[in-house]
């Protein structure tokens, strides 16, 4: 019997070959032999179509898990241990967050080769948004504003969390370019810690690319000084939470992938909510793309039941939105560059994602989206 290629999401839309090779069944035991509480695995149920990693949910005899592999060169043992950490301390707030498995070693990220592995507990509720990319819309505002419900609990539960600054740079939510108060240096400093960075850099004539989003990074800098850090998620959108039922006034009952999490601060984390979910960015054609304030207010209405917030950060998160991607554009083009050596995917992540989704927000769709935000507070 022949089975159909393991695809993953991709740009505008489109189906595409995963970045890294899917789980074998025989690679799963492996690994799952390294713990003594899960039985030998009798089969893989299904292969996450999500970039970035290898993930499957695995059947075992007393109780089912979910396997994630990374390449070394994205997440190695230690920082993935960081992951870990936030979610322990999440989970320990008593937030719904998976449990993560630990070897018989004791250790949560385990490093055979070139892959590093992470074994979760299977999470409570349904997959409702499972084949979701993660730029669309939920199915309804009831949703999204569950799911901000959820955001705010968890920006409460991260307030006492002091770990050090992550040690991953290759795709992570990072804030470092928004609180910068010479961007370009910021980029160039970057570049000697990061060769794959720079090489990408070089081939580009990125200080004058980069120049006419320095107006509006620099209009934010005096609100952001005012902004305390803190642990966020990185990656908020319908299809990393897990829900109760499949109807349209469905709670959230579980929170998922921590792979982008660092210390930034609460209202970038409720920004790129809103980018992820308000705008239909899989739409190829700028001009005809559409937006959903209605998911936009829903989201803020569904966080400032569990931590009210001022006109002063409606407005700060309107003013977010053209630049809350740029860190994490900066590392998709270092991972499709220097880690999967794809070029054509590297100036994807340059030319639309980090300089086409600032330029967009000069469209009238983007200002009337960002005005309803703004009166949402």
């Amino acid at each position: 019997m022949s089975h159909p290629p393991h695809l993953a999401h991709g740009w505008n839309d489109a189906p595409m070959a995963p970045d890294w090779p899917p789980l074998r069944a025989d690679e799963a035991a492996a690994v799952l032999a390294r713990f003594p509480s899960i039985s030998p695995p009798l089969g893989l149920r299904w292969h996450s179509p999500r970039p970035f990693s290898a993930a499957a949910h695995v059947a075992c005899a007393n109780g089912d898990v979910f396997l994630k592999r990374h390449h070394a060169s994205v997440r190695d043992a230690a920082q993935l241990a960081e992951e870990h950490a936030f979610i322990a301390h999440l989970r320990a707030h008593g937030l719904p967050v998976p449990r993560v498995l630990t070897d018989a070693e004791g250790s949560s990220a385990i490093a055979l080769g070139e892959w590093t592995y992470e074994v979760h507990a299977l999470a409570e509720g349904l997959d409702l948004y499972r084949d979701a990319p993660s730029w669309t819309p939920p199915h309804s505002t009831a949703h999204a504003r569950s799911a901000g419900r959820m955001l705010a609990r968890l920006h409460q539960a991260a307030r006492d969390y002091t770990a050090p600054p992550r040690q991953a740079t290759l795709l992570v939510t990072g804030d470092t370019l928004l609180r910068a108060r010479d961007p370009l240096e910021a980029i160039a400093s970057a570049c000697t810690r990061r060769p794959g960075l720079a090489v990408a850099l070089s081939m580009r004539g990125w200080r004058s690319e980069l120049a006419p989003l320095l107006p509006a990074l620099a209009a934010l800098q005096p609100r952001l000084a005012t902004q305390p850090v803190s642990w966020t998620h990185g990656d908020w959108h319908v299809s990393n939470l897990f829900w109760s039922d499949a109807g349209a006034q469905a709670e959230v009952t579980a929170i998922l992938d921590f792979g982008l999490c660092a210390p930034t601060f609460a209202l970038l984390d409720l920004a790129t909510a809103i980018e992820r979910h308000a705008i239909a960015w899989l739409q190829p054609d700028p001009a005809r793309r559409a937006v959903f304030p209605e998911i936009a207010c829903a989201l803020l209405a569904g966080y400032a039941e569990q931590c009210p917030l001022t006109r002063e950060d409606t407005a700060l998160v309107a003013d977010l939105l053209p630049l809350a991607h740029l860190d994490f554009a900066l590392s998709e083009l270092e991972y499709f560059h220097a880690v999967l050596r794809q070029p054509a995917m590297a100036e994807v992540a340059w030319h639309d994602f980090l300089l086409g989704h600032f330029a967009w927000f000069a469209r009238p769709q983007a200002q009337a989206l960002r005005q309803a935000i703004r009166g949402a507070g």
